[in-house]
Formats: C-alpha cells, structure tokens, sequence
C-alpha cells in the first residue's frame, strides 16, 4: 500500500501554497481556501505598507509560490514588482491566470485628477487602502473565492461553501459594527496619512486634516501651525495614527491642544491585540469616542 501511495502523484496530496502582500490578505484567501490552500504572507502587518525590503527570503517565498495575490491600487508598487522580477515564477505573473489584483474588484474612491511630484506620493489609481471598509471585504472574499475556483476547479464546491460560511459571519458583525457606530455620525477626527478613507466613508466620520500635507510629504512647521488652529476651530475628537509613522508631530499638536492620539491599525498584526479580521475591525469601530 505504502508502495502505491509513493507512486501516486504527489499534487494529488500537495495544497495550492498561495503568496500574498499583506496579512489581511492571508486571512481571507485561508478563510476561503481552508484546508486546500497554505498562504505565504510577505509583509508583516506593523510594516509600512508602501514600502517593504523586497528580503532574498521573500524572492524565494515568490519563487515557490503557485500563485500570487496582491492588494493592488499602485501600495505595492515599490516592493513586489522587483520580487517578482527576481523570483522568476511565471504563475506570480501579472498576466497569469494564477495572479490576482483586488484593486480590480473595488471602486476606488479619491483618484486625483492630475498625477505630479508636486502631488506627493499620489497613487494614481486611488487611495489603496479599501480594506478599511468592511463592507469591501465581502467583495475581496469573492474575489478570490472566484480565484481559487478558477485556478483549482476541482474544489471549487469547497471554496464556494467556505465563502457562503465566511458571508455569514462577516455580514452578521457588519450589523453589529453598524450599531456601535450609528452614533459616531458627523464625528471630526484628523489623521497623520489617510489611511481611514474607506473606513470614514462607510460610517460618515469627518477627516478634517491629514498631519501630512501632501502623502509621503512630511509636515512643516507652518502646516503643523495650521493644523493647531483649525484643531482649535474644528474640536475633532481625535488624532487617528498609523503605527508605523512617528508620532513625534501629532504628540506636539496633542500638547498644544488637548487632542488625544489614537493609534489606528491598518492590518492584522498592526498591534498585538488585532489578531485576525474581526478583532480589525472591533478594534477600529471602537477607536472614535
């Protein structure tokens, strides 16, 4: 029996061993992969998105990966296209059947109207960070759960029933999100980088100011000077930060205001506390008092 079984092939054993960008991605294509697919996550979730040391450990991790899903809207564009490049994997190709781009799959809110140096560090093809949204994880869920039916049709039954158990769930805590939000309407917060658009657009709360002038622009003295006065105007309820940008300039606009800082994770893993997708976003729904 043991004879039989060795000449059998092994990708009948073996599971798809899917790479992703970031975290968050991991959760989901597992959530609907489940026992088929093994995710090899290549940023870590307290990292700068936007920029990540493209680590020979990573080239290899690419390299042996039998497809590759990104989060897309230009975040990784200073990062993944050298992996795979130096990986040399077609099925991590962008034109693969076996390479997904989520970007694909969302509206992207706040695309510039023009794309210059004076700009910033503007992605072109919106903000990126639309997995701020909960409502927008459903439609990534399907995403891939139509990616992984494509690439492995054998299995398909099983990605589309981890999806159905997955939507389930994640639409029973969209309402309870909701709820513990409806009174937070209206609320004015300021940001460091604005890394809570899509977030902020589902719950109508108001991003008044972005410490950052322009993205990836750190802020001057003056525009530091003018974020105090409209703080003092405006009395928003808080400083949302990110956690991998210092928080020197946001704990001086704290000092001369009264405004509290309140660190905002972008991904799993972002904090200790933010464990998986829902702890995320139970986090975030209860950051703004």
């Amino acid at each position: 029996m043991r004879f039989l079984l060795l000449l059998l092939p092994l990708s009948l054993f073996a599971n798809l061993n899917i790479a992703v960008s970031y975290p968050y991605i991991g959760a989901l294509t597992k959530s609907i992969g489940g026992e088929n697919v093994e995710t090899v996550v290549l940023a870590n979730g307290n990292w700068d998105p936007h920029f990540v040391v493209p680590k020979p450990s990573l080239i290899s991790k690419v390299r042996n990966a039998d497809g590759l899903i990104m989060n897309g809207g230009q975040l990784e564009i200073g990062w993944l296209p050298p992996l795979i490049k130096k990986a040399g994997n077609p099925k991590t190709n962008v034109n693969a059947k076996t390479f997904l781009n989520l970007s694909n799959h969302i509206s992207m809110i706040d695309k510039p109207q023009s794309v210059s140096r004076s700009g910033g560090d503007l992605h072109p093809d919106g903000n990126p960070h639309f997995n701020l949204d909960p409502n927008n994880i459903l439609i990534l869920a399907n995403a891939i759960k139509e990616y992984l039916s494509t690439i492995d049709s054998k299995n398909s039954q099983v990605y589309e029933k981890n999806y159905v158990v997955f939507s389930d769930m994640w639409k029973k805590k969209i309402e309870l999100w909701n709820e513990k939000m409806l009174n937070k309407k209206g609320v004015k917060v300021v940001q460091f980088h604005n890394i809570l658009a899509y977030f902020n657009k589902a719950y109508k709360i108001e991003n008044i100011a972005t410490i950052e002038p322009l993205p990836g622009i750190p802020p001057s003295s003056k525009h530091t000077v003018d974020i105090i006065e409209l703080i003092k105007k405006e009395q928003p309820c808080c400083i949302l930060h990110d956690v991998y940008h210092s928080t020197k300039t946001a704990e001086f606009i704290s000092e001369k205001t009264g405004i509290k800082i309140v660190l905002i994770p972008h991904d799993i893993g972002a904090l200790e506390s933010v464990e998986d997708l829902t702890s995320l976003f139970d986090y975030l729904t209860s950051a703004i008092k």
